[in-house]
């Protein structure tokens, strides 16, 4: 299951390399979030072809736990080691991008949107950042449950791929995916090039500390997750009861 876990953190965190080295030097809002909503949603779809444990899509095992087929201490037992593992996995991946010049590029403009990227994320009000969370994981747990409802690969691939592609597009918040993001900005901001370059073009990272990820962001975006997801799953078993195919492993 850790194991698992961390090849879905590494996945996550490399659709949003991917998505932000594709977008990085525009300008344009809504064209970021069109190109990135394209190429990130595939970090889920690997995910699910491979068998790996994502904490969101793991919300879904609420529905096991309706169906009296797992227990509650269960569902925390795996979303604890999974929540850890998805961590690892994104986090490595951060400092990887961070500290061994995946960011190099136009000299460093690269860095300096992961960190103002992250420094948004980081001043985000807690509200907000649950909200978001929920919107976010009743897209990405639709998204497991219709990549299951397929019978080959290009289905599970579309299934998976679609409603990621709302969530990234609309800007929700998902805890993995910001596990790679906030902690690729703050890494950055350690290496003294990207540093320099980003006070010279007048970066505004004040916001951007461990403490106001913890806070501002990463708890209140998990808590909206959970709720999203659980609330995804209830609402699926209260709907169709036993004919719903419990998810014991998403």
């Amino acid at each position: 299951m850790l194991l698992l876990s961390i090849l879905a953190g590494f996945l996550i965190a490399m659709g949003g390399a991917a998505a932000n080295t594709a977008v990085y030097s525009l300008a344009n809002t809504g064209l970021i979030r069109l190109i990135s909503g394209l190429i990130f949603p595939f970090g889920l779809a690997i995910v699910a072809l491979t068998g790996a444990e994502l904490f969101t899509g793991n919300t879904l095992i609420a529905i096991s736990v309706l169906s009296k087929q797992t227990t509650v201490g269960g569902l925390f037992k795996n979303w604890c080691v999974v929540y850890l593992g998805n961590a690892i996995g994104a986090v490595l991946a951060a400092a990887g991008c961070a500290f061994f010049g995946q960011m190099n590029y136009s000299a460093g403009e690269l860095a300096v949107f992961v960190m103002k990227q992250a420094a948004g994320k980081c001043a985000m009000p807690a509200g907000n950042a649950v909200v978001l969370g929920i919107f976010c994981n009743v897209l990405v747990t639709l998204g497991v449950l219709l990549s299951l409802c397929a019978k080959d690969l290009p289905g599970r691939v579309m299934g998976a791929y679609l409603p990621v592609a709302f969530f990234v597009i609309c800007g929700f918040e998902h805890c993995v995916a910001n596990l790679f993001c906030v902690p690729a900005g703050l890494f950055a901001q350690q290496v003294p090039s990207y540093a320099a370059l980003a006070a010279e073009l007048g970066a505004d990272l004040t916001a951007l500390t461990w403490s106001n990820f913890f806070i501002h962001n990463l708890l209140p975006v998990t808590f909206g997750n959970i709720i999203g997801g659980v609330g995804v799953g209830s609402f699926f078993w209260a709907c169709y009861g036993r004919a719903v195919k419990v998810i014991e492993k998403v």
